[in-house]
């Protein structure tokens, strides 16, 4: 069985770069790039994790389509074990349309097709309880899964051992505490952006946030800082760690990198802050090439970079 299930959205995504401004209505603009990729937390963060050295499972569902073929086959052709990927003849498969600016900005048009039908009931509940983490990746944009559902499920894992981790996507509904609260309780490990955390909490400071956070039953608090780095908190413990130098092109999948990199440090055993400095390495590389994959770096390549960065720290 996998070390890690990576369990949420699963999306393909249509990029294209720069697009500075909407062209008029009716008629055509040129860019220098358009693409297809892979995207979604789930698939992001796996995919990262994999390109870590970790043994990786996704599930979550996508459609009887051409762009769910895609996706199946590229988690696969990476390593990752997609028995847990369901197929839905009845909706297509979540995809985004994501416009990149010359400064990396993302805009996105999301479709949640599959997403959206993800049930408790057709998971395989014997392979998330016998993983060393399971990772609800994509919380609420899975309308069939978010709030009670997803509880459930982190709650079967905490009880069979398995350390639970969650991440955010934003909430256009704006049910941010309504559909996170039931979660808390059975979340060992939070990693939302700062926005998404303010959303849900009413703070927009991180050490409230993350305390608020705390105070919800959460046990340990990422706060993802973009170009400002991090906040994380563990009870008492604080890390706040910068963000490292780097060029970007794209930002997109920086966030889930970031996760990959923090449940890769808790995987190895590292203490927090080393974890955390390792996760905001692993967030910035993903910002060097297009899409969500192509700026990492594999795990000793990431090591060598904050080798480069930290020196001794990491000798």
């Amino acid at each position: 069985m996998p070390d890690v299930v990576c369990l949420g959205i699963l999306v393909a995504d249509v990029f294209g770069r720069p697009v500075n401004e909407w062209p008029e209505r009716g008629r055509l603009s040129l860019v220098d790039e358009i693409g297809i990729g892979i995207g979604g937390c789930a698939a992001n963060t796996g995919l990262a994790l994999l390109k870590l050295g970790g043994d990786v499972g996704i599930m979550g569902k996508v459609g009887s389509d051409g762009f769910g073929d895609f996706v199946a086959e590229t988690l696969k052709t990476h390593g990752a074990d997609v028995s847990g990927v369901l197929r839905d003849a009845e909706v297509g498969t979540s995809a985004t349309m994501i416009m990149i600016d010359d400064a990396g900005e993302r805009t996105f048009i999301h479709y949640i097709g599959a997403n959206a039908r993800v049930r408790p009931e057709e998971l395989d509940l014997n392979a998330i309880c016998a993983a060393r983490v399971f990772h609800f990746a994509g919380a609420l944009v899975m309308p069939g899964f978010d709030g009670e559902p997803a509880a459930s499920v982190l709650k079967a894992a905490r009880e069979a051992g398995v350390t639970t981790s969650v991440d955010t996507v934003w909430d256009a509904t704006g049910r941010w505490m309504e559909l996170m609260a039931p979660l808390f309780p059975y979340t060992d490990v939070f990693l939302p952006s700062l926005s998404e955390a303010a959303e849900i909490t009413g703070k927009t400071d991180p050490a409230d946030v993350a305390a608020a956070l705390i105070d919800l039953g959460v046990g340990t608090v990422g706060l993802k800082l973009g170009e400002k780095g991090s906040y994380v908190r563990r009870g008492d413990e604080i890390v706040r760690a910068p963000a490292y130098p780097v060029t970007p092109v794209d930002g997109t999948g920086s966030g889930d990198a970031f996760v990959a990199g923090f449940l890769r440090g808790m995987l190895a055993g590292w203490d927090l802050e080393k974890t955390t400095r390792f996760a905001n390495a692993v967030g910035g590389l993903c910002t060097t090439g297009m899409g969500t994959t192509a700026g990492l770096r594999d795990f000793q390549g990431t090591i060598d970079f904050l080798i480069e960065h930290d020196g001794d720290y990491w000798g």
